[in-house]
């Protein structure tokens, strides 16, 4: 064993809470290590003549606390290394609990071959339990300042929220905050809990959060927790709950009665009305309609949540599964530097994933995967792309372009020698196809070309009625000539 390090907690800062045992490893230490002397009880000790040294140096020497941890660990571990030296490193509250140095010298001294105790404290939880009123065991959770985001926000929990070291921390965490609470909702600062003279405890609305003075290393907020409906609304939890209820006997008599068939239609209606949003280039309305298509994720995985096959964690959780293993040159080793390249990794890794099935790719066609009910126009285009992966394809556009004229021409021979409509129908067919093979190879997307026209045909022929009605007449009292110089007006206007 080359040196051993032992880490004191030395409470939330009165003196009077150190503990004996505490007290006298501090007192008996051969080397004292501190992480940082702005603490009460070093103070104390200080008068009381017990020497140490700080690490408050580090801070001031780098740029962020990432940084700072790691020197301190390494100075800590290269200390104890020295002729198997004994060393102690005191650290502000419980060694435990929000600090991140110790968590470094957890991971590090096994692996440097130095032994490692750690001797509790009072924690600023402690001080916080009984000076703020409030019991855990009703929900809590402790957040760190740094770093903290929406996602980590749980209303329905009393939140500590501590390391706010400065008015700057305090603003970022007003801001995560304001996400979720409303800027009056009432949070409490305190700053030194339970140490004598020094202890504050200021309740402010959250939009002054970061007007309160005297942050420092023993500050922290607290955001009482609240049943309010209106804080949960923006969780999915609280969507789960919701199409729980919906689906309960007690729910809605709609809902209760819809099954994976029903909704079926609700489905691509649903989705064909983002499509619509996305179009128009509406954002607003994009929010709503998405919400009405993971509506019908939620009933469908409820129905299955109630025959208990899985729920929509479940969901979840495979969809995570899969974008983290189809994406190895973002989660795993490999690399890709371009588009090309990450569409070739996610192919090889949806191989990967049918051979762990029990599958075998190599034996599949070339045309899976193409689901069995796309609209006709994608399927092909989706059909198509699929067989020119393995070479099934013309060499260049001009071979597209040729079998389209080709199709074109049987058409017109099946309609002229009147044929049944069975057979004109599949000549059509033919010619759609060959269409899309050819949009292919300009680089369109036919199904988005097609779209682009309709709503071309649209807005011109909306342009005909208006014209019209400011005659007093419908298309249905106009000649087919009259209508035609309106088209034209209408395509003119497109081109002004």
């Amino acid at each position: 064993m080359k040196g051993t390090i032992t880490v004191v907690g030395l409470g939330s800062g009165d003196p009077d809470r150190l503990t004996l045992g505490n007290l006298k490893k501090l007192q008996q230490a051969d080397k004292l290590y501190v992480r940082t002397k702005d603490h009460p009880v070093l103070d104390w000790l200080a008068e009381s003549g017990v020497a140490f040294d700080s690490f408050d140096s580090v801070y001031e020497a780098k740029e962020d606390f990432p940084s700072v941890y790691r020197e301190i660990a390494d100075r800590l571990i290269e200390a104890a290394s020295k002729d198997g030296a004994a060393i102690t490193y005191a650290v502000p509250g419980h060694p435990m609990v929000a600090e991140a140095t110790v968590k470094l010298l957890k991971e590090r001294c096994p692996e440097q071959g130095i032994g490692l105790e750690i001797v509790g404290g009072e924690s600023f939880l402690d001080e916080a339990f009984a000076q703020l009123g409030f019991d855990p065991i009703e929900g809590f959770q402790l957040l760190d300042a740094a770093g903290l985001a929406m996602q980590d926000l749980k209303p329905h929990l009393h939140t500590l929220i501590g390391q706010v070291y400065d008015t700057f921390t305090a603003s970022d965490v007003k801001l995560s905050l304001m996400e979720l609470y409303p800027e009056d909702y009432e949070v409490v600062v305190g700053h030194a809990l339970g140490v004598e003279g020094q202890e504050q405890i200021v309740k402010v609305p959250l939009y002054e959060l970061d007007r309160i003075e005297d942050y420092g290393n023993l500050s922290l907020i607290y955001v009482p927790r609240s049943e309010d409906d209106r804080l949960q609304i923006r969780s999915f939890a609280r969507l789960h709950e919701i199409v729980d209820i919906l689906r309960s006997p007690g729910g809605c008599p709609w809902d209760r009665e819809q099954t994976h068939s029903s909704l079926r239609k609700n489905l691509i209606e649903e989705a064909y009305e983002v499509l619509e949003t996305i179009d128009e280039d509406d954002p607003e309305h994009m929010q709503e309609e998405l919400g009405d298509l993971l509506l019908q994720v939620m009933l469908h995985a409820q129905m299955e949540e109630e025959e208990g096959t899985f729920n929509v964690y479940d969901v979840i959780g495979t969809l995570n599964e899969k974008l983290i293993f189809r994406h190895p040159h973002v989660f795993g080793d490999r690399s890709a530097g371009d588009a090309a390249e990450a569409l070739g990794n996610w192919e090889a890794m949806k191989a990967e994933e049918k051979r762990r099935k029990g599958l075998k790719p190599e034996e599949a066609s070339a045309l899976d995967g193409v689901p069995r009910d796309l609209p006709a126009l994608m399927k092909a285009y989706k059909l198509q792309k699929k067989a020119a992966k393995v070479g099934f394809d013309w060499p260049d556009a001009s071979g597209a372009l040729a079998k389209m004229e080709e199709e074109l021409a049987e058409l017109k021979q099946s309609i002229q020698q009147g044929q049944s409509a069975s057979e004109i129908e599949l000549e059509l067919g033919d010619v759609l196809f060959s269409v899309v093979n050819a949009a292919r190879f300009i680089g369109a997307d036919p199904e988005e070309a097609l779209s682009r026209t309709n709503r071309k045909f649209v807005s011109r022929f909306h342009y005909v009625e208006a014209k019209l009605r400011e005659q007093g007449l419908s298309p249905a009292q106009s000649t087919l000539a009259e209508m035609d110089k309106l088209w034209d007006e209408a395509k003119g206007h497109e081109h002004a």
